[in-house]
């Protein structure tokens, strides 16, 4: 069972490799939903960890429909993931009736040649499930990254399965969104997967000893002194609980 370990920073990475995951999807601001990180952050992933890195290709939060200058940074975006030595990326594209926009992808798995690509969680929001799965087997693209066009695995269990049964082994599905420790297990198994997607984040609490609580860097209302980092600890609590299952 592979685990990809949703994150954004290179200490994330490290954390999620000695935990025992066996592939990473970094990002930026996981607050809008991941966007694209930095190439420095990309660089120092790569050089500090040795299983596989997918990088979330994503101009902005928001919709996924997007501009052709947006589209023009995510290729080159890509292309500098290729330079880096990334396994894969991550993107989506749609039109503003929620189909796949096609020329888009391709134009983008073209750009992405060597590389695997995951077409994320705007799948989620595409308008015909079905008729979108087909449309990305014949692109191409190598997995769905998706939540059952729900909000969580959980409630889109159903979903998924019917497109695990209609993928039939000619693209990937990796569910993703509201997968814990507690429930891993039994949805693994129920959907016939062998990757899931999930951070698997513990609390850390900020050193700084002077604070000042009236002032916001972020969105208002979030912390400001604490922040959700990977856990080791939590990527084998993953693992430990889908190898209890498979024994027992």
């Amino acid at each position: 069972m592979l685990f990809e370990v949703c994150l954004q920073s290179v200490d994330d990475a490290i954390a999620a490799e000695r935990g025992g995951a066996q592939r990473v999807e970094l990002c930026a601001a996981l607050v809008e939903g991941g966007i694209t990180p930095s190439l420095g952050t990309i660089r120092a992933c790569r050089a500090a960890i040795d299983i596989d890195l997918m990088v979330m290709i994503r101009p902005r939060g928001g919709d996924f429909d997007y501009t052709a200058r947006e589209l023009e940074a995510m290729a080159l975006d890509i292309e500098q993931c290729r330079q880096i030595g990334v396994t894969g990326v991550v993107f989506g594209v749609l039109n503003v009736d929620g189909t796949i926009a096609r020329p888009q992808v391709q134009s983008l798995v073209g750009q992405a040649s060597g590389l695997s690509v995951t077409f994320h969680r705007a799948f989620d929001v595409c308008s015909d499930p079905a008729s979108a799965l087909e449309a990305l087997i014949g692109l191409g693209v190598d997995r769905v990254l998706t939540s059952g066009q729900a909000a969580t695995v959980p409630e889109g269990k159903g979903q998924i399965r019917q497109l695990v049964e209609q993928a039939a082994g000619r693209i990937g599905i990796l569910p993703g969104c509201g997968i814990t420790p507690e429930n891993v297990a039994e949805l693994v198994d129920y959907l016939g997967v062998g990757e899931f997607h999930a951070t698997a984040f513990g609390t850390r609490h900020s050193a700084m000893r002077h604070q000042n609580p009236a002032v916001y860097m972020g969105i208002p209302g979030l912390p400001e002194y604490e922040r959700q980092v990977t856990s080791e600890s939590e990527v084998r609590r993953f693992l430990a609980a889908v190898s209890r299952a498979r024994r027992g």
